[in-house]
């Protein structure tokens, strides 16, 4: 179990210096950029901050849960893909608990982080401003 576990963080490590390193920026950039429409259009919609809605809405939470993965499947799964062509072309194997958490951190990771405050932005920028009081 040790040797996987160091072989896992290493091979995660592996991928900052590693061929097409270039995607561990576009992609979280890509799911940045969809969390802020989502943001967005939730604050137009007064809907609330998408992370507190998927863990305090227990009635809505499956209807939060597709509409987050209908924006970020594209963006998710081309980190999977991305992912399995960097293993193959510098490990010269598959692993897919690795390109799934790849996956994970790159495309679900930031768009969580970034929605819900988008939207509270969004939120407080919409908000007229009211009359200083005497």
């Amino acid at each position: 179990m040790d040797g996987e576990l160091s072989r896992f963080v290493g091979d995660l490590f592996g991928r900052i210096t590693g061929p097409m390193m270039f995607r561990l920026i576009l992609q979280p950039t890509m799911a940045t950029l969809m969390a802020i429409r989502d943001g967005v259009r939730d604050a137009r919609q007064g809907r609330p901050p998408y992370f507190w809605a998927l863990t305090h809405d227990a009635e809505h939470r499956r209807e939060w849960l597709q509409k987050g993965w209908k924006s970020i499947a594209k963006i998710f799964i081309l980190a999977f893909v991305l992912d399995v062509v960097y293993q193959w072309i510098q490990l010269r194997w598959f692993y897919p608990g690795e390109a799934l958490v790849v996956a994970v951190l790159l495309a679900i990771v930031p768009y969580l982080l970034v929605r819900g405050p988008v939207n509270m932005l969004a939120r407080s920028w919409r908000r007229p401003a009211q009359a200083p009081r005497p």
